[in-house]
Order: C-alpha cells, then sequence, then structure tokens
C-alpha cells in the first residue's frame, strides 16, 4: 500500500489524483490533504478518504472543519504550518505538490528532507528554485517525478535511454484558444473567452497562462531543470490537438513520443505507480478516426509571454522568480477583471525591465524578489 499527502487537494490536480486512488482503493491510500479555502470539497474528502491529517489554508474555515470532526480521528490544521505538517508527515511515502504558485516551494522542500518522493505538478517550485530543489533532491536520494503531462511525456519518453543521448526537448503546446490570432485580436479578448481552454480542463490560473502561452515558457524553464537541458536545445512545437504531449529528439535523429488523449490522470497515475504502470479506465486513441495530427510554430509576436520566459530563463538568477510572480499577480487582477487581458504580459515585461538581478538567490531571496514584484506592481499605474 503507498501512502499519499495531497498538497492542494481540492483544486483540479488534487481532484483527479484522487480519482486515481478510487481507481486503485487496495493500493493507493491518502494520509493527508492540504487545500485552500474550499471547506465543503475538502469535507467530503475527509469522509471519503479518511486522512490521519487534513489542513485548509483559511483559519476560521479551518476551526469549524476542527468543531465537525472533533469525534474523529483526523486532526485538522491550518495557514502554511498546516501545510508544512501535510507535506513533511511520517507515514507518506509520496508526496503530490499540486499547490498553486511558489507557495509550494517550502512544502516540496520539506517533503524532500523528510525522505519523500514528488509527485511534482506545481511547476513554480523548480522555475523558481530547481536551483536548490534540484540539488537537494539528490542530496536526500528523492526522486522528482513529473505530474504535467508534457514532462510526463517526456520522462516516458526517456526511460531506458541515456541522458548524454539527448539532442533536444520537443514540448508541444495547443496554442491555447487563441491560436491563429493577432496581437489587435488579443485587445478585445474577455475573462469568459481566456478561459475556454480548447482540450484540457484545468483550473482558471492555468488555463490563463495556456492562453497566454506564459505556460507553456514555465514548462521550458522546469523542463531545464528536471532534464538537465540547456534552453538552446529545448524546442516549443505547437500540436492543437493535444495528441503528442512531448517528444525527445536522439543524437541519432530518432525521435520518441508519447501519445495519447488528453486526460492527466494519466500522468498523475504514471508518477504514483512508476516504474509500473496500471490500468486507467478512459478514452483511448482512434487513429483511424484521427487521421493526421498537425504542427505549428508558436507565434513570438502575438504570445510576447513565450519569448520572455525564454529570457527569464537564460538570464536566470532571480529573473525566473520575477517572470512567474508578475504573471501570477497579473493573472490574479486579470480573473478579479482589474486589468486587461494584453496587461498580463506587458506587466510582466515591465517588472522584468525595473528588475536588478540577484545571480544565485537563496530561498529568502526567492521569497524577498517575489514580494518586490508584487510592490512593483501596487505601484504601477494600471
Amino acid at each position: 500500500m503507498k501512502h499519499l499527502s495531497i498538497l492542494g487537494s481540492t483544486g483540479s490536480i488534487g481532484t483527479q489524483t484522487l480519482e486515481v486512488v478510487r481507481e486503485h482503493p487496495e493500493e493507493l491510500c491518502v494520509t493527508a490533504l492540504a487545500a485552500g479555502r474550499n471547506k465543503d470539497r475538502l469535507r467530503e474528502q475527509i469522509i471519503e478518504f479518511k486522512p490521519r491529517l487534513a489542513s485548509l489554508d483559511d483559519p476560521e474555515a479551518a476551526r469549524e472543519l476542527q468543531e465537525e470532526f472533533k469525534d474523529s480521528p483526523v486532526e485538522i490544521l491550518c495557514g502554511k504550518d498546516g501545510l508544512m505538517a501535510a507535506a513533511g508527515i511520517d507515514e507518506a511515502d509520496i508526496v503530490v505538490t499540486a499547490v498553486v504558485g511558489m507557495m509550494g516551494i517550502s512544502p516540496t522542500m520539506e517533503a524532500i528532507k523528510k525522505g519523500k518522493d514528488i509527485a511534482l505538478a506545481n511547476k513554480e517550485t523548480l522555475v523558481t528554485a530547481g536551483h536548490l530543489i534540484i540539488p537537494m533532491a539528490k542530496e536526500y536520494g528523492v526522486r522528482i517525478l513529473p505530474v504535467d503531462s508534457e514532462h510526463s511525456a517526456i520522462f516516458q519518453c526517456l526511460r531506458g535511454n541515456r541522458h548524454e543521448d539527448i539532442d533536444k526537448l520537443l514540448i508541444t503546446a495547443s496554442g491555447g484558444p487563441f491560436r491563429g490570432k493577432t496581437r489587435e485580436d488579443l485587445e478585445k479578448v474577455t475573462l469568459q473567452d481566456a478561459l475556454k481552454h480548447p482540450n484540457w480542463a484545468m483550473g482558471q490560473k492555468i488555463t490563463i497562462d495556456s492562453s497566454t502561452m506564459v505556460n507553456k515558457g514555465l514548462e521550458v524553464m522546469e523542463a531545464h531543470w528536471l532534464f538537465s537541458v540547456d534552453y538552446d536545445r529545448i524546442q516549443v512545437v505547437v500540436q492543437p490537438q493535444s495528441i503528442i504531449h512531448s517528444m525527445v529528439q536522439f543524437v541519432d535523429g530518432a525521435v520518441l513520443a508519447q501519445l495519447g488523449t488528453p486526460d492527466m490522470k494519466v500522468p498523475i497515475e504514471y508518477a504514483l505507480f512508476y516504474p509500473e504502470r496500471r490500468s486507467l479506465a478512459g478514452g483511448r486513441l482512434d487513429f483511424a478516426a484521427l487521421k493526421s495530427i498537425h504542427f505549428e510554430e508558436p507565434d513570438p509576436d502575438t504570445f510576447r509571454g513565450l519569448g520572455l520566459a525564454l529570457e527569464a530563463g537564460r538570464t536566470g538568477g532571480s529573473m525566473p522568480t520575477v517572470f512567474n510572480a508578475a504573471n501570477e499577480r497579473a493573472v490574479a487582477l486579470f480573473l478579479k477583471e482589474k486589468i486587461r487581458y494584453t496587461d498580463i504580459v506587458r506587466i510582466i515585461g515591465e517588472c522584468m525591465d525595473r528588475h536588478q538581478l540577484i545571480p544565485d538567490p537563496g530561498l529568502e531571496q526567492i521569497l524577498e524578489t517575489e514580494q518586490w514584484v508584487y510592490r512593483t506592481i501596487e505601484g504601477m499605474d494600471i
């Protein structure tokens, strides 16, 4: 029996992880759940999966759950302390890090220090602190198992192959809902438009990131750390049907691709059971019906967020944190309809232009940089 701690249990990845648990009740069980503010959904999860520990970010909601479950063996905690407790709980074999944003860094480090394998769905952890996380995982003998569909695809393609034989990583993108649009077209985009992803069902923040292609830039930075491949050997390819989830080209010219229907439970299950596979209910590719797969180059003029991400990644140091934090805050403002869609990338660019680079930031400097970004955006005329 494998014991899981799920950080971000009420979000998109968290709930799909629990769907995988339901399919394998004799092999998977839940030891800890940590959520944000969705008290009702966490209550349902506690009742169904009976974890030893559960945590909510909201203190008042946590107190209400503590009262409801006072006669139950589950321990209810709150805030950062609860998140860290869930990350480091003794019974867990693997920690699924599915919280959104840079708040995932500290609990990921806590889990690594406790010797837990990481099923990584929080890309911001490696984007901003990959230079800290990867050496730490090696030091503690911990496996980082990617949950993002693109990184899982690369991980699967590399299995049984030597790292020195990699020529190029090919990260696929759907192109989002605005593929084929011009920069002028994006000026008219509404929140409702941006939340309509053509292929994937995801949380709001990542759906917006996909529409700007910022998400793909974050994935390139994450791939750089996960697979120790230089940025010059990572290429983004638009594959609108989301059938090919990513590819690896080797030094002899051979290309391996991982294909499948767009279902996040596949990479989640692969991470949880690696190196084995398990049966999984769901759709299967019908190649006769598919007939063809199309490819395009990303449009750098319309989707400037991708270019800014690559610039941040190549610059390194604290610049990826600036990129990520500026995007997080700008997307939050857009979701509240306080800025226009095109302001997201403009704000990212302005923050990068104003930042004084820290070449090799520690965790405290990373978090300070995040706060600098937030203060900078507050002072902007937006």
